[in-house]
């Protein structure tokens, strides 16, 4: 259901690139790369979103000395003038400094209003911060970064995390259930638990996909990993190698864009639109660009909510088969809708295998416990597990269990049951608060969030900046920047707000109180 006005879709022209190492990636083995080592690299553009992403990382502390120019030239292969030219660009940011005859220095920061990643200046628009600044939006900090700490800012109104309140939890059956697992399994945290998943919960897995998915792993083909987050790094790990083309949806998941570039992928966006996707656009791109997936979310989407039909999800199999693509579905909000079902995953309707099926419950089923899977045919779920065997080892065993006895409760599914009308409650009065305020949104039928578009002449970085104020007091607000989910990084004129941490009467408040700072700007 559409909102106040059609919200359109922005169609761009996507540059091609060479696709001659490409097919290398299918070979069944990732590249293996260790912390720190500088992946291949085009241009100083490039160069400066690695080192932003090392920064972020931690690869060095405060007042640290970076690589010389000399030696950074040498460990990317780039001319001495690009690497002075990154350097300068993160010397601009204020990340680090140049001293001189001794070289490039990590910024020691000074007050937290004045530099360092935990400043709510850091979410200012330059024309907030430079009177004389032509007010052109950026975000040069890498946006998991800046993602985290909008996270971490102390606001009344919180609306930028996309997570279930905790009182809508059933706390205390959980507790209870958690002792219940130590009488069950007094050993539970003497071992480790296998490396594919606790048996117990797999089999519990398995019953719930037969029952709501429309399909059942076999055998092997189901992986328990430490949430969805986890489940998309491995899949980077196993199969992403750098400039390998990869398509991914605009807007997309932010971490997930980040672990493609982390891998230097060359990052293709498709657009996604109320109804779904335009097949003929996807054909074309998988096409010319081959890539060696496609990373997508299509029920429920983040940030926009919006649900692929199921035809286009058959088609998206048919695809994926004829180009030899990998389908990477990551479906974590599928329970948490407000009337019918969402469609069958794509999943159940791939026969060729080509598609890797994630699901994370920790959005809305004890998130503490981080729990999550995915599922792939035998010839993907070995080059996950040999990713999963690199990394993590295996999915805490206390976790699998107290989660294997709490899912497949009854008192689990009466929650659910009780959590959908809760949560279409928070987004209706949303929707109401925002009535007659000229913002535009499709109505979601499931998920945790409304992706907004506001009205031209409002910037999204300055309402953010304005509704932060000085990060700390009664009337502070966050959201989350569309641009934050571009996967080129362009300025949004979209933003996300979740309705799933506050009641109605605080939605109601937080929401008026966000109207007015857009109406100091203009409208």
């Amino acid at each position: 259901m559409e909102h106040n006005s059609s919200v359109h879709s922005n169609r761009r022209d996507r540059a091609a690139g060479s696709t001659s190492a490409r097919a290398n990636s299918r070979s069944g083995r990732s590249a293996e790369v260790p912390d720190g080592f500088m992946l291949p690299l085009a241009n100083s553009s490039e160069l400066a979103v690695e080192l932003r992403i090392r920064i972020a990382r931690g690869d060095w502390i405060e007042g640290e000395k970076l690589p010389s120019v000399r030696r950074m030239s040498e460990e990317t292969g780039l001319h001495r003038l690009t690497v002075y030219k990154a350097y300068n660009r993160l010397k601009d940011e204020g990340l680090i400094e140049s001293r001189e005859k001794s070289g490039y220095y990590l910024t020691v920061p000074r007050r937290p209003a004045e530099t360092g990643f935990g400043s709510v200046q850091r979410f200012r628009s330059p024309e907030q911060s430079d009177p004389e600044s032509s007010g052109t939006e950026s975000l040069e900090v890498p946006q998991p970064a800046l993602l985290g700490e909008l996270h971490s800012v102390e606001c009344r109104y919180q609306f930028s995390q996309a997570l279930i309140d905790p009182l809508l939890l059933p706390n205390s059956y959980l507790s209870e259930e958690a002792k219940h697992v130590f009488d069950l399994y007094p050993r539970v945290l003497g071992t480790y638990a296998p490396l594919q998943g606790d048996e117990e919960l797999l089999n519990v897995l398995r019953r719930y996909m037969s029952e709501t998915c429309g399909f059942v792993p076999e055998g092997q083909e189901l992986l328990v990993t430490s949430g969805g987050q986890e489940a998309i790094h491995l899949t980077c790990e196993a199969l992403v190698r750098p400039g390998d083309a990869v398509l991914i949806e605009q807007p997309s998941y932010s971490i997930a864009i980040e672990m493609f570039k982390h891998r230097n992928a060359r990052l293709v966006p498709v657009d996604i639109h109320p109804d779904g996707y335009r097949m003929d656009e996807i054909e074309a791109l998988m096409r010319r660009h081959r890539p060696v997936l496609f990373y997508l979310n299509p029920t429920f989407h983040n940030p926009t909510g919006w649900c692929v039909p199921a035809e286009q999800r058959k088609r998206l199999a048919d695809l994926a088969e004829t180009y030899n693509c990998i389908l990477v579905e990551d479906d974590a909000f599928r329970d948490v809708y407000f009337d019918a079902p969402p469609p069958p995953p794509v999943y159940s309707y791939d026969t060729a295998g080509n598609t890797i099926y994630i699901r994370s419950f920790s959005k809305y089923v004890f998130p503490g416990l981080r729990i999550g899977c995915l599922a792939a045919r035998a010839d993907l779920m070995r080059r996950l597990l040999t990713a999963k065997a690199r990394s993590t080892g295996g999915t805490p065993l206390l976790n699998q269990k107290v989660f294997a006895h709490q899912f497949q409760s009854e008192r689990s599914r009466r929650h659910l049951h009780k959590l959908r009308t809760a949560l279409q409650l928070r987004k209706e009065a949303m929707e109401k608060a925002l009535e007659g305020s000229g913002w535009t949104w499709h109505s979601p039928q499931g998920g945790l969030n409304l992706w907004i578009k506001l009205p031209e002449g409002i910037s999204p970085q300055r309402l953010l900046a304005d509704a932060l104020g000085s990060g700390s007091g009664e009337e502070t607000i966050s959201f989350v920047p569309g641009s934050f989910f571009d996967p080129e990084g362009r300025p949004d004129p979209h933003i996300r707000l979740s309705f799933s941490m506050l009641n109605e009467r605080r939605i109601a408040e937080g929401v008026a109180l966000l109207r007015a700072h857009a109406e100091k700007q203009g409208f």
